[in-house]
């Protein structure tokens, strides 16, 4: 793997896990019991803590990422035989 396709790789999955991880811990308004401003959604969550779930998005891809580059650099399952037969 080279270092653009595995740059490429860590992005494209650290993205799918941000959209992943971005729904857990969310409160509403009504669910935290108070008040929302005036012109707030209803949706819109009360903390957000995106600092907490950047970096967990981040160690998440990391351990995904490792995994990815061990399968693609040492393929244990024997992939390349198989595709560079057909």
């Amino acid at each position: 793997m080279t270092w653009f396709s595995g740059s490429l790789s860590f992005a494209i999955i650290w993205w799918v896990v941000l959209f992943a991880v971005l729904p857990f811990g969310v409160k509403t308004a009504d669910e935290a019991g108070i008040e929302p401003e005036p012109g707030q959604a209803t949706s819109a969550p009360v903390k957000p803590r995106m600092a907490l779930k950047l970096a967990a998005t981040t160690v998440i891809t990391a351990v995904l990422f490792a995994g990815v580059w061990a399968v693609v650099e040492y393929d244990p399952f024997g992939l390349a035989d198989y595709i560079l037969s057909r």
